[in-house]
Protein backbone atom coordinates (compact mmCIF):
# COMPACT_ATOMS: atom_id res chain seq x y z
CA UNK A 1 0.00 0.00 0.00
CA UNK A 2 1.01 3.37 -0.58
CA UNK A 3 2.95 4.95 2.31
CA UNK A 4 1.88 8.63 0.75
CA UNK A 5 -1.45 7.97 0.57
CA UNK A 6 -3.97 5.83 2.71
CA UNK A 7 -6.15 3.47 1.26
CA UNK A 8 -9.81 3.57 1.65
CA UNK A 9 -11.54 0.75 3.46
CA UNK A 10 -14.45 -0.77 3.75
CA UNK A 11 -14.88 -2.96 7.03
CA UNK A 12 -17.66 -5.75 7.64
CA UNK A 13 -18.36 -5.17 11.46
CA UNK A 14 -20.28 -8.11 12.34
CA UNK A 15 -21.80 -9.01 15.56
CA UNK A 16 -20.69 -6.38 18.66
CA UNK A 17 -19.26 -9.92 20.04
CA UNK A 18 -16.27 -9.77 17.48
CA UNK A 19 -14.51 -7.52 20.26
CA UNK A 20 -14.57 -10.66 22.81
CA UNK A 21 -14.65 -13.65 20.68
CA UNK A 22 -12.27 -15.52 18.92
CA UNK A 23 -13.20 -15.64 14.81
CA UNK A 24 -10.60 -15.24 11.57
CA UNK A 25 -11.99 -11.52 11.32
CA UNK A 26 -11.18 -10.92 14.64
CA UNK A 27 -7.57 -12.37 13.77
CA UNK A 28 -7.21 -10.14 10.60
CA UNK A 29 -8.55 -6.46 12.18
CA UNK A 30 -6.05 -6.79 15.14
CA UNK A 31 -2.84 -7.43 12.71
CA UNK A 32 -4.22 -4.96 9.73
CA UNK A 33 -3.07 -1.70 11.81
CA UNK A 34 0.33 -3.17 11.96
CA UNK A 35 0.40 -3.36 8.12
CA UNK A 36 -1.12 0.26 7.24
CA UNK A 37 0.76 3.43 7.60
CA UNK A 38 -0.37 5.05 10.82
CA UNK A 39 -3.23 7.57 10.07
CA UNK A 40 -3.26 11.16 11.41
CA UNK A 41 -6.92 10.90 11.65
CA UNK A 42 -9.95 8.32 11.29
CA UNK A 43 -13.04 9.29 9.69
CA UNK A 44 -15.48 5.92 9.90
CA UNK A 45 -19.11 6.17 7.97
CA UNK A 46 -20.69 3.73 10.13
CA UNK A 47 -24.08 2.05 8.91
CA UNK A 48 -25.27 2.73 12.62
CA UNK A 49 -24.72 6.33 12.41
CA UNK A 50 -27.98 7.21 10.16
CA UNK A 51 -28.96 10.76 8.74
CA UNK A 52 -32.40 8.90 7.42
CA UNK A 53 -33.49 9.49 11.27
CA UNK A 54 -31.91 12.78 11.84
CA UNK A 55 -34.00 15.13 8.77
CA UNK A 56 -31.87 13.17 6.11
CA UNK A 57 -28.76 15.13 6.11
CA UNK A 58 -25.10 13.87 6.19
CA UNK A 59 -24.28 14.43 9.79
CA UNK A 60 -20.48 14.71 11.35
CA UNK A 61 -19.31 14.41 14.89
CA UNK A 62 -17.78 17.37 16.16
CA UNK A 63 -16.96 16.72 19.72
CA UNK A 64 -13.53 17.19 20.79
CA UNK A 65 -14.01 13.81 23.22
CA UNK A 66 -16.26 11.03 21.50
CA UNK A 67 -18.29 8.71 24.22
CA UNK A 68 -18.38 5.48 23.23
CA UNK A 69 -21.96 4.23 22.35
CA UNK A 70 -23.56 0.74 23.52
CA UNK A 71 -25.95 0.95 20.97
CA UNK A 72 -27.42 -2.82 21.25
CA UNK A 73 -29.09 -5.32 24.03
CA UNK A 74 -28.92 -8.40 25.47
CA UNK A 75 -24.59 -8.91 25.39
CA UNK A 76 -22.46 -9.93 28.26
CA UNK A 77 -21.82 -7.09 30.91
CA UNK A 78 -18.71 -7.55 29.67
CA UNK A 79 -18.94 -5.70 26.50
CA UNK A 80 -21.10 -3.07 27.86
CA UNK A 81 -17.54 -2.46 30.29
CA UNK A 82 -15.63 -1.44 27.59
CA UNK A 83 -14.62 1.96 26.17
CA UNK A 84 -13.14 3.50 23.43
CA UNK A 85 -11.63 7.03 24.25
CA UNK A 86 -10.16 8.20 21.35
CA UNK A 87 -10.16 11.77 20.79
CA UNK A 88 -12.72 13.85 18.18
CA UNK A 89 -11.27 15.79 15.57
CA UNK A 90 -13.43 18.97 15.39
CA UNK A 91 -10.31 20.98 13.11
CA UNK A 92 -11.26 17.37 10.30
CA UNK A 93 -14.98 17.89 10.86
CA UNK A 94 -14.53 21.52 9.60
CA UNK A 95 -12.90 20.38 7.14
CA UNK A 96 -15.18 17.67 5.98
CA UNK A 97 -18.04 20.62 5.88
CA UNK A 98 -15.60 22.72 3.35
CA UNK A 99 -15.20 19.43 1.21
CA UNK A 100 -18.91 18.07 1.27
CA UNK A 101 -20.10 21.78 0.45
CA UNK A 102 -17.94 21.95 -2.33
CA UNK A 103 -20.08 19.49 -3.64
CA UNK A 104 -23.22 20.80 -3.21
CA UNK A 105 -23.93 18.23 -0.29
CA UNK A 106 -25.55 19.21 2.88
CA UNK A 107 -24.13 18.44 6.06
CA UNK A 108 -24.52 18.95 9.95
CA UNK A 109 -22.83 19.43 13.26
CA UNK A 110 -23.48 16.98 15.76
CA UNK A 111 -21.44 17.67 19.00
CA UNK A 112 -23.03 15.46 21.52
CA UNK A 113 -22.81 11.90 19.20
CA UNK A 114 -20.12 9.49 19.90
CA UNK A 115 -18.88 6.69 18.51
CA UNK A 116 -20.97 3.47 17.82
CA UNK A 117 -20.17 -0.34 17.67
CA UNK A 118 -19.62 -0.42 14.12
CA UNK A 119 -16.52 2.45 14.96
CA UNK A 120 -15.61 1.56 18.11
CA UNK A 121 -15.42 -2.57 18.20
CA UNK A 122 -13.15 -2.56 14.76
CA UNK A 123 -10.95 -0.15 15.79
CA UNK A 124 -10.43 -1.38 19.05
CA UNK A 125 -9.02 -4.28 17.22
CA UNK A 126 -7.03 -2.15 14.71
CA UNK A 127 -5.68 0.36 16.38
CA UNK A 128 -6.29 -0.41 20.55
CA UNK A 129 -4.11 2.05 21.90
CA UNK A 130 -7.61 4.79 21.25
CA UNK A 131 -4.94 7.24 20.69
CA UNK A 132 -5.94 8.40 16.73
CA UNK A 133 -8.62 11.05 16.70
CA UNK A 134 -12.09 9.68 15.04
CA UNK A 135 -14.46 11.69 13.60
CA UNK A 136 -18.11 9.86 12.33
CA UNK A 137 -20.13 11.23 9.35
CA UNK A 138 -23.40 9.38 8.44
CA UNK A 139 -24.72 7.61 5.99
CA UNK A 140 -28.97 7.86 4.82
CA UNK A 141 -30.50 5.37 4.11
CA UNK A 142 -33.31 6.74 2.24
CA UNK A 143 -30.65 8.25 -0.26
CA UNK A 144 -29.21 6.48 -3.20
CA UNK A 145 -26.35 4.47 -3.61
CA UNK A 146 -25.01 7.13 -6.23
CA UNK A 147 -25.29 9.47 -3.52
CA UNK A 148 -23.02 7.76 -1.01
CA UNK A 149 -20.57 7.13 -3.88
CA UNK A 150 -20.66 10.87 -4.23
CA UNK A 151 -20.10 11.61 -0.68
CA UNK A 152 -16.84 9.69 -0.90
CA UNK A 153 -15.94 11.06 -3.86
CA UNK A 154 -15.67 14.75 -2.12
CA UNK A 155 -14.08 13.26 0.84
CA UNK A 156 -11.00 11.95 -1.27
CA UNK A 157 -8.93 14.59 -0.59
CA UNK A 158 -8.39 13.91 3.43
CA UNK A 159 -6.49 11.10 2.07
CA UNK A 160 -3.80 12.78 0.76
CA UNK A 161 -3.58 14.47 4.47
CA UNK A 162 -3.15 11.02 6.00
CA UNK A 163 -6.91 10.34 7.00
CA UNK A 164 -7.71 6.96 6.68
CA UNK A 165 -11.88 7.07 5.62
CA UNK A 166 -13.27 3.29 6.67
CA UNK A 167 -16.82 2.56 5.69
CA UNK A 168 -18.11 0.20 8.60
CA UNK A 169 -20.66 -2.07 7.27
CA UNK A 170 -21.43 -5.82 6.58
CA UNK A 171 -20.80 -7.03 2.86
CA UNK A 172 -23.80 -9.69 4.40
CA UNK A 173 -26.32 -8.47 6.89
CA UNK A 174 -29.81 -10.41 7.68
CA UNK A 175 -30.54 -10.55 11.05
CA UNK A 176 -33.98 -12.05 10.54
CA UNK A 177 -31.97 -15.26 8.94
CA UNK A 178 -29.44 -14.90 11.39
CA UNK A 179 -31.32 -14.51 14.83
CA UNK A 180 -33.43 -17.54 13.15
CA UNK A 181 -30.58 -20.04 12.44
CA UNK A 182 -29.04 -19.43 15.71
CA UNK A 183 -25.66 -21.03 13.93
CA UNK A 184 -22.11 -21.69 16.19
CA UNK A 185 -20.01 -18.67 15.19
CA UNK A 186 -17.97 -21.38 12.89
CA UNK A 187 -20.90 -22.53 10.79
CA UNK A 188 -19.89 -23.07 6.94
CA UNK A 189 -20.86 -20.23 4.94
CA UNK A 190 -24.31 -20.59 3.54
CA UNK A 191 -24.45 -21.00 -0.71
CA UNK A 192 -26.63 -17.93 -0.57
CA UNK A 193 -24.35 -15.98 1.53
CA UNK A 194 -21.26 -16.95 -0.79
CA UNK A 195 -22.91 -16.66 -4.33
CA UNK A 196 -23.73 -12.90 -3.01
CA UNK A 197 -20.14 -12.24 -1.96
CA UNK A 198 -18.15 -14.01 -4.73
CA UNK A 199 -20.55 -11.64 -7.42
CA UNK A 200 -19.28 -8.76 -5.29
CA UNK A 201 -15.47 -9.97 -5.44
CA UNK A 202 -16.07 -10.72 -9.05
CA UNK A 203 -17.00 -7.12 -10.33
CA UNK A 204 -14.76 -5.41 -7.59
CA UNK A 205 -12.05 -7.50 -9.77
CA UNK A 206 -13.23 -5.93 -12.93
CA UNK A 207 -14.28 -2.47 -11.46
CA UNK A 208 -17.53 -2.35 -12.07
CA UNK A 209 -18.78 0.49 -10.19
CA UNK A 210 -22.37 0.14 -11.85
CA UNK A 211 -23.24 -3.22 -10.51
CA UNK A 212 -21.34 -2.59 -7.28
CA UNK A 213 -23.74 -0.05 -6.39
CA UNK A 214 -26.81 -1.96 -7.59
CA UNK A 215 -25.77 -5.18 -6.46
CA UNK A 216 -28.76 -5.72 -4.21
CA UNK A 217 -30.74 -5.58 -7.07
CA UNK A 218 -28.72 -7.40 -9.35
CA UNK A 219 -26.29 -9.89 -7.31
CA UNK A 220 -27.50 -13.25 -6.66
CA UNK A 221 -29.42 -13.48 -3.41
CA UNK A 222 -29.34 -9.58 -3.19
CA UNK A 223 -32.16 -8.57 -1.50
CA UNK A 224 -32.10 -11.67 1.21
CA UNK A 225 -28.62 -10.80 2.08
CA UNK A 226 -29.65 -7.02 2.66
CA UNK A 227 -33.37 -6.66 3.11
CA UNK A 228 -32.48 -2.81 4.12
CA UNK A 229 -29.61 -1.14 2.42
CA UNK A 230 -27.89 0.29 5.72
CA UNK A 231 -24.81 -1.99 5.89
CA UNK A 232 -23.58 -2.04 2.32
CA UNK A 233 -24.29 1.86 2.10
CA UNK A 234 -21.04 2.53 4.10
CA UNK A 235 -19.49 0.43 1.10
CA UNK A 236 -20.38 2.49 -1.53
CA UNK A 237 -18.76 5.65 0.07
CA UNK A 238 -15.31 3.73 0.86
CA UNK A 239 -15.32 3.32 -2.94
CA UNK A 240 -15.68 7.02 -4.00
CA UNK A 241 -13.50 7.75 -2.14
CA UNK A 242 -10.77 5.49 -3.59
CA UNK A 243 -10.81 7.64 -6.90
CA UNK A 244 -10.77 6.12 -10.62
CA UNK A 245 -10.14 3.86 -11.86
CA UNK A 246 -11.98 1.63 -9.35
CA UNK A 247 -9.05 -0.18 -7.94
CA UNK A 248 -10.05 -2.90 -4.80
CA UNK A 249 -8.47 -5.20 -3.09
CA UNK A 250 -10.41 -8.00 -1.26
CA UNK A 251 -8.04 -8.16 2.08
CA UNK A 252 -9.69 -10.34 3.95
CA UNK A 253 -13.07 -12.93 3.29
CA UNK A 254 -14.27 -15.11 6.05
CA UNK A 255 -17.84 -15.62 7.75
CA UNK A 256 -19.53 -15.56 11.35
CA UNK A 257 -22.61 -17.37 12.33
CA UNK A 258 -22.54 -19.28 8.69
CA UNK A 259 -24.90 -15.60 7.64
CA UNK A 260 -22.67 -12.85 8.30
CA UNK A 261 -19.29 -12.33 5.46
CA UNK A 262 -16.74 -10.24 7.66
CA UNK A 263 -14.92 -9.36 4.28
CA UNK A 264 -12.33 -6.05 4.28
CA UNK A 265 -11.81 -4.43 0.94
CA UNK A 266 -9.31 -1.81 0.27
CA UNK A 267 -8.93 0.94 -2.29
CA UNK A 268 -6.50 2.91 -3.52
Amino acid sequence: MSTRRLPSLFLSHGSPMMALEPSPARDFLAGLGLVLPRPHAILVVSAHHDAAYQGGKATVTTSPAPRTIHDFGGFPDELFAMRYPAPGDPALAQRIFGLLAERGLTVTADPDRGLDHGAWVPLSLIYPNADIPVVQLSIASNASPEWHFALGQALTPLRDDRVLIIGSGSITHNLRALFSARLPIDAPAASWVTGFTDWIAYRMAGGAVDDVLHSVERAPHGTNNHPTPDHVLPLYVAMGASGTPLRAERLHHSTTYGLLAMDVYAFD
